[in-house]
This record gives structure tokens, C-alpha cells and sequence, in this order.
């Protein structure tokens, strides 16, 4: 047997956090750290394991031998082994032989603290480090001002492996990303980009929601200090990155979490809440000390050692209820006869307050689709502690209306208007994501009904809308330019078409759609407060044209936004105000820059004293074909 000296990085202080589910930087103690013992060089493992009667590090440096380097397991009952390796060094394969004490189980498993892995399909862990000089601290000391709830929040979601292909549909690496990318974000103004999850994964179809390697960016496209590059390259560009994070699930594969030592360690022993029929997978004993604190460990582990700005958590609805997904008799009401998942909502609380007490200008948002309430509230009030929300409702309700052929559109107005009676429940995101792209849903351009010049008007008025509405926004690769195609995992996105007037018109106006979210204090100042919204027609069914106001601190700084959502041209068309002045179109959808029809309002317009919409003052307007316009007060 070779050599595997007794060592340990752990203090008890560390032992009596782990078993409290309370310990949340586990990353620095298990898993795999380059380390120097009585001045050798070499490897300290240390791995959960508490069923196992003997753990053994197999690779390629033993030729994968059980029994050759077995570790020893610690005296504290904590069910953690570790050893010191003398003389190997970075880059060494290895995997963990455990033999159970559960009916002669063996299992070989991938390092679930490793921080790089093989190449899929290959599947054992890379020892590495984490070693990388940072360029971005004029971003990590400014980033609450860009971060905040009251400033601009526009993000662009991006899955690495199909934004754009390399030669042969080759994956394009960290690094050229770190080129190409974040000149195209920044050039389209997003604010954020939101990586589909980067930890690696076995399985390409699953887009990167099956993960193995908690801890580790997925080799598909370079080493760990390469995703770093990647991130310090959009800071240096003023664009904060989220990382889509999977907390809900995760795959049964032989060498992944489940089943890990023979017992069921990391998901819920009780298959009615311990695995998914959705998504065929299993999903984490939220109950247990030391599956929080692994799960708290790797939210901890990329904000601080990535510089990540947020963590957008997958499939939070999954989570939060018992019968999610299931029928009669597939679940147990909890202990008050309710189908909340009240474990899961104890650690999604802790989470969250773990995330907000140590890390300055940082957000969590939530993918959560039912009414479950105060996602985006403190914990002290009694809420989840998210940072925002995804808005479901409103996409469903807003994709629903524009679908509808114009001539129909009259008859369901509400769709469009009723996501302005909850608007303010939570801090909500409005999300355009890949979910509305896939599965015979259709790209955002094809879902638009006409012909191929009201298509795009249609498109050009829904993101008008989407901007002009209260909360973030988000907005799925491709759909910037109108890709007609749903989107294809397996391709890249379809560049070809920005030669096209109409799609590069749809890239130039979310453009300058960014440019006005930013620029206009109106549209994000108080973006979640019902201070900051003020409607003055949603009624006028008949000729389905709504019109509004959007606050920000300064009142001289509001904004009138109209959206007419027929192709008719409304001439002479009055809408109240609520001051004296004069009125400038400062944004017009239907602008040709966009190869829109150029029906417009130049000049200034004089508000007049008439009443009208309930208001001592109202303006006459032009209103062109299926478009937004955007009016300041001068």
C-alpha cells in the first residue's frame, strides 16, 4: 500500500459547523488542495463519506487501484476522511473507491468539491487551484451602485455552448468568449449577462441543469483561470455576470452526488420528496446540516472566487411544494397538513441571508412561477429574501395578447393590463427566456402574427413594452436580433440574418432601448414601487391603445409612454396629462432606423388646458402603426 500520511485541514470549530449545517466555506477544507506537509509537496483529500467502511483515492497515478492510497476516516464522527499524498501534483486524475458499509456496496465517484473535471464524456476529477490575478477592482468596489434595485437591470442570458460555434461547429473557448462576447454586450448595452449553468455537467441536451461538478466551470471550454478571464473581462467592461444555479436537482449518474456512499447521502431518503418526475433526477435533502451547508458552500464558493454578481436559482417553485409535479398519494402533507416544503423553505431563507450578510452588491433572483408570496421580501418580514423574482405571469399573459392577430386584440386588453394589479408584490424581472424558444414554442419574432412587415413591427412594440413596463428585464440569446428559428443547443445562433433590414433592426432598437433604460431615471428609479407607475388609459379597448406614466425621484424627469397595438394610425389622438408644458417624442419604435414606416411627432407638443382621462391637461398625438412611444416634458 503506498503511502497516504495523516493530515487534516479541519480544526474542531470546522467539525462542529459542518454538523450544525453551518459551516459555509466547506470548499476550503473538502475536496482536493495542493498542499506542503513537513516540507513535501503533495495532495490533501478529504471527503463525506459516512457510510462508507473504507474510501480509497483512485487515478491515474495508481493506474486506478482500490486499496492503494486509502484514507483515514476522522475520530469526530463527522464521517469525513481525508490523507495527505506526498508527490503528486496539479492536473492528477482521481476519483474516490468507496466501499460501503451497506451490503458490500462499492461506488467510484467524482470529487463533488473538485474544482475542474475530464472532459465530458470522460468523467473524473482534475486536481487544480484557483490561483488568477484579478483585474477588476474598479468593477468589485463599485458594483452595489450598478447592482442596486433602483438602477438599470438589463440582462442578456446566454448558453456558452451554441451563442456562437467556431469552425467545424466547434465550441468557442472561455477565452475567445472573453473577445467576442463581451464586445457584443457591451455594443447592445445590456447591463448583465446570465450564463445558463456553467458547472460541469455529463449531459450536453440537459443545457447544463443535470450537474456533477458543483464546483467546477465545465471544461467544454477551457480551464477554471479561462472562465475567470471571461468574468474579469465583462467587469472590466462594466457588464456584471449571473450564474444560473441548481440547487433543485440533480442527475442519478454513477459517478455524480446520488447514492454517494452507498446511503442516501445528498438526496432525501424518501423518494416522494428525494426525486423529480419531471426531470427524472433527485433532489437534495434540504433537511439535513450537512447537504445546507455543502449547498451554501457553492453559492459562497462562485461569489467569492469568481467574482460572480448573482445567482439566479433554477426551478425554485420545484422546491417550495410538496406536490409539485405529483398526484394524490405521491406526497405527504407537512407537519401543519399543508404542501409546503417547509425544509426547503427554511434553507432557501438561510440562503439568502447568508448571500446578502457577506457579499455587498449582490443579487439573488428567483425562477418561481406560482403565487407563493414575499419571494422578494426580507427574511425579517417573513419572506424568502430574494433579491428579485421572475414574473412569470406577465410573459405568459404578454406572449398570450401578442400573439393574437390585431383584430382581435380589442377583445383582450386585460391580458395586457392585469400584471399592473400584482406589479408590486414582489421586485419583479421580466423574463424573455430560453424556456419560451424551445419545444415547438416558436422564436419571440415568429410568435408575432402578420405579415413579415407587422411581425416585426409586432416585435419592435412587445420590446418597447417590455422596457417601458416596471421591473428588470431579461431576454434570452437571439431574440435581439429576431432570430426566426427556435433555438438549437446544438448550432450556433443564426448571425446570418442581422445582413436582413428588419433584424438588424431589431438589434438596433434593443440597443437603444438599453440606452434608454439607462439613461432615463424613470424607467428604473423606482421600478419595483407602485410609486413609480401611474396609468392614464388602460380602457380603451376599442382602439387598443394604452397609455401611462413612469416616476422616478425627480417629477420633471416622468415619462409618457403610448402603445398603440393595432397597425392603424391614430391620428388627432388625446390622452390626459398631468402638468402644463410641452411634450417631445424622445423614442418611437416605428422609427426607419428600426425599418419601421417613420410615422412620427417632431418638433415639441403643447399641452393644452382641456380636460381629458380624468386630468386638467391632455396633449393630441400621432400614434403610428403597432409601436411604443416614449414622451419627456420640456
Amino acid at each position: 500500500m503506498s503511502n497516504v500520511i495523516t493530515h487534516s485541514l479541519f480544526t474542531d470549530f470546522d467539525i462542529d459547523l459542518f454538523k450544525a449545517g453551518k459551516h459555509f466555506k466547506l470548499y476550503e477544507k473538502l475536496g482536493a488542495h495542493l498542499v506542503e506537509v513537513n516540507g513535501v509537496k503533495g495532495v490533501y483529500f478529504a471527503v463525506w463519506a459516512p457510510t462508507a467502511k473504507s474510501v480509497s483515492v483512485v487515478g491515474d497515478f495508481n493506474y486506478w487501484t482500490q486499496g492503494e492510497h486509502l484514507l483515514q476516516v476522522r475520530w469526530d464522527s463527522s464521517g469525513i476522511w481525508e490523507g495527505f499524498i506526498p508527490n503528486l501534483d496539479k492536473g492528477a486524475i482521481y476519483k474516490y473507491k468507496i466501499q460501503s458499509h451497506i451490503d458490500g456496496i462499492v461506488t467510484e465517484k467524482a470529487d463533488p468539491f473538485s474544482l475542474y473535471c475530464e472532459k465530458p464524456p470522460h468523467t473524473a476529477s482534475v486536481v487544480w487551484d484557483l490561483d488568477y490575478n484579478w483585474k477588476d477592482e474598479k468593477w468589485m468596489q463599485s458594483r452595489q451602485e450598478h447592482n442596486a434595485l433602483d438602477k438599470p437591470y438589463s440582462v442578456y442570458e446566454v448558453h456558452l455552448g451554441s451563442w456562437k460555434r467556431g469552425n467545424d461547429n466547434r465550441f468557442l473557448t472561455y477565452l475567445e468568449l472573453a473577445d467576442d462576447l463581451v464586445a457584443y454586450v457591451k455594443e447592445t448595452g445590456f447591463t448583465h449577462v446570465e450564463f445558463m449553468p456553467v458547472m460541469e455537467y455529463p449531459y450536453d441536451p440537459s443545457w447544463g441543469y443535470q450537474l456533477v461538478g458543483y464546483f467546477a466551470p465545465t471544461s467544454r471550454f477551457g480551464k477554471p483561470q479561462d472562465f475567470m478571464v471571461l468574468v474579469d473581462k465583462l467587469h472590466q467592461a462594466g457588464i456584471g455576470v449571473i450564474l444560473d444555479w441548481v440547487p433543485s436537482h440533480f442527475p442519478d449518474d454513477a459517478h455524480g452526488l446520488g447514492f454517494f456512499d452507498g446511503s442516501h447521502l445528498y438526496e432525501h431518503p424518501d423518494r416522494r420528496k428525494g426525486y423529480h418526475p419531471d426531470w427524472k433526477s433527485l433532489v437534495f435533502n434540504y433537511g439535513r446540516n450537512e447537504v445546507r451547508a455543502f449547498l451554501i458552500s457553492n453559492a459562497v464558493f462562485w461569489l467569492q472566487n469568481y467574482h460572480v454578481d448573482g445567482l439566479r436559482v433554477d426551478a425554485v417553485a420545484s422546491m417550495l411544494y410538496l406536490d409539485y409535479s405529483r398526484n394524490d398519494g405521491e406526497w405527504e402533507p407537512n407537519i401543519y397538513g399543508g404542501n409546503e416544503n417547509l425544509e426547503t423553505i427554511s434553507f432557501l431563507k438561510e440562503f439568502n441571508e447568508v448571500i446578502y450578510a457577506n457579499f455587498d452588491g449582490v443579487q439573488t433572483i428567483a425562477e418561481e412561477s406560482t403565487s407563493f408570496s414575499m419571494v422578494s421580501r426580507p427574511t425579517f418580514t417573513g419572506g424568502l429574501g430574494f433579491g428579485m423574482k421572475w414574473m412569470m405571469g406577465w410573459m405568459h399573459d404578454t406572449l398570450k395578447y401578442f400573439q393574437k392577430e390585431t383584430v382581435y386584440r380589442k377583445y383582450h386588453q386585460n391580458d395586457l393590463t392585469f400584471s399592473m394589479t400584482y406589479a408590486f408584490t414582489e421586485n419583479f424581472m421580466l423574463p424573455f427566456s430560453h424556456d419560451e424558444v424551445v419545444y415547438g414554442k416558436q422564436s419571440i419574432a415568429n410568435k408575432m402574427p402578420g405579415d413579415e412587415w407587422q411581425k416585426f413591427a409586432n416585435l419592435r412594440l412587445l420590446y418597447g413594452y417590455m422596457f417601458t413596463h416596471p421591473g428588470t428585464k431579461l431576454l434570452f440569446m437571439g431574440s435581439e436580433f429576431g432570430q426566426t428559428a427556435e433555438w438549437n443547443f446544438e448550432n450556433s445562433l443564426d448571425w446570418h440574418l442581422l445582413q436582413y433590414d428588419y433584424h438588424s433592426g431589431i438589434k438596433k432598437i434593443i440597443t437603444d432601448l438599453n440606452q434608454l433604460y439607462k439613461s432615463q431615471p424613470a424607467l428604473y428609479e423606482k421600478q419595483f414601487s407602485g410609486e413609480g407607475f401611474e396609468w392614464i388609459n388602460y380602457s380603451d379597448h376599442q382602439n387598443a391603445v394604452i397609455s401611462y406614466i413612469r416616476k422616478g425621484n425627480n417629477p420633471q424627469e416622468d415619462l409618457i409612454i403610448v402603445c398603440n397595438l393595432t397597425q392603424i394610425i391614430r391620428e388627432n389622438y388625446r390622452i390626459g396629462i398631468p402638468q402644463k408644458g410641452k411634450l417631445k417624442e424622445i423614442f418611437n419604435t416605428d422609427s426607419p432606423v428600426y425599418s419601421g414606416s417613420g410615422v412620427s411627432n417632431p418638433g415639441t407638443l403643447k399641452i393644452e388646458s382641456f380636460p381629458y382621462d380624468g386630468r386638467d391637461f391632455s396633449v393630441e398625438l400621432t400614434l403610428p402603426p403597432l409601436s411604443v412611444t416614449v414622451y419627456s416634458f420640456t
